[in-house]
């Protein structure tokens, strides 16, 4: 008998017919067979022939092996082994050992069902709290009729959550000499982190909030920013930098400002192509919302001036002119003298002689609104 190792446990025969040692202890590789190596290496029974023996020494021998396997861990306990000094293994040496080590794994296989049963037992005895009941080593023994975890389950550190084949979130919690699996709810996700952009619109100062962190920006950042919430699907560095810059731009200029928005911002900001990858506000994308939804009243208290207005860049230039040209439009066809004089205190609405004439005629001549309208019709 030898441990999954080759080394011999066990002995038995007469001390002539074997140079195997003489005690226990030491390995099949230097003893007497290099079947008591093999079989349990490879599984299935093996038969050595004097001429393969690895030693010199033991090419007067034969042998025959078979492996014992644990049926609760699968795993191989050792090896039983004839070794004959005859120069061709007994014909039936082969089936010998076969029905030796089955019926050691006979043994072990009741042994552990007794087990698994008396572990059934006090669970069932506890009233079977719903859960799946595993062995020491992961086999199911109850709490799967259908079978859909197979014979055994990859154990987890008890306490840890993991999730089964068909989808279900289950905890691993030791349970007498064994362990139950019981339904979890799904870990939470920690909800995505939030860009919002403020001061894009008139002449507040820009400023990026990412989660709880506010974040002054610079007009170049401002601008990027601005293009990437306006393009999301993302833009390369060359496009980005044709929309900054016109034909003389420079996407190498690019690529290190995104890696500084990057540096301040984290993942907020994907690659390939660059794109903003965070849920976002944006004031002049509410602004966009406002006009499709054709409430003047809102647009007018959100509007509170152009898109960036010290960028040159020629893509928000475009964006500037053409919400400035929508919300005017949507507060003269719409909007109440309220609205109106909302308008009027933008830099582009304190001049513009329409809003103003109809200010000076809508609203009654003690109003102040009124009166500002026709003073600065006069100027």
């Amino acid at each position: 008998m030898t441990d999954t190792n080759g080394r011999v446990l066990g002995r038995d025969g007469k001390p002539d017919a074997t140079h195997a040692p003489d005690q226990t202890g030491t390995t099949g590789t230097t003893g007497s067979t290099g079947s008591m190596a093999t079989a349990p290496a490879t599984r299935p029974p093996v038969r050595v022939y004097p001429d393969e023996q690895l030693m010199r020494m033991l090419h007067v021998q034969s042998c025959s092996a078979a492996p014992i396997i644990d049926p609760d861990t699968d795993q191989v306990l050792g090896c039983v082994d004839i070794t004959d000094p005859a120069r061709s293994p007994h014909p039936a040496a082969v089936a010998l050992v076969c029905a030796t080590a089955k019926l050691a794994e006979t043994q072990l296989a009741l042994r552990m069902h007794e087990r698994d049963e008396r572990l059934r037992r006090r669970y069932e005895a506890l009233g079977g709290r719903p859960g799946i009941l595993l062995s020491p080593t992961g086999r199911v023994i109850s709490g799967d009729p259908l079978g859909t975890l197979g014979e055994r389950v990859p154990l987890p550190a008890p306490g840890e959550r993991m999730i089964l084949r068909d989808g279900r979130f289950v905890l691993l919690e030791p349970f007498s000499d064994g362990y139950l699996l019981r339904t979890a709810p799904p870990p939470s996700t920690p909800a995505p982190t939030r860009l919002r952009l403020h001061g894009f619109l008139g002449e507040d100062s820009p400023t990026a909030l990412v989660g709880e962190r506010h974040l002054p920006l610079s007009l170049r950042h401002t601008e990027i920013l601005a293009l990437l919430a306006l393009h999301p699907s993302g833009l390369t560095a060359e496009q980005l930098s044709f929309h900054l810059y016109g034909d003389d731009g420079n996407p190498g200029t690019i690529r290190v400002e995104i890696h500084r928005l990057r540096a301040e911002l984290g993942d907020t900001i994907g690659a390939r192509p660059y794109r903003l990858t965070a849920p976002i506000e944006a004031d002049f994308l509410e602004l966009r919302h406002l006009l499709a939804s054709s409430d003047p009243t809102s647009l007018s208290r959100a509007y509170t001036g152009p898109l960036l207005p010290r960028s040159e860049s020629p893509e928000i230039r475009r964006e500037r002119d053409e919400l400035e040209v929508q919300v005017r439009t949507c507060l003269l066809l719409r909007g109440s003298p309220d609205d109106l004089w909302a308008y009027a205190q933008t830099s582009e609405g304190r001049e513009d002689f329409e809003v103003l004439q109809r200010l000076a005629t809508a609203l009654p001549a003690t109003d102040h609104r009124a009166a500002a309208a026709r003073a600065r019709l006069r100027a």
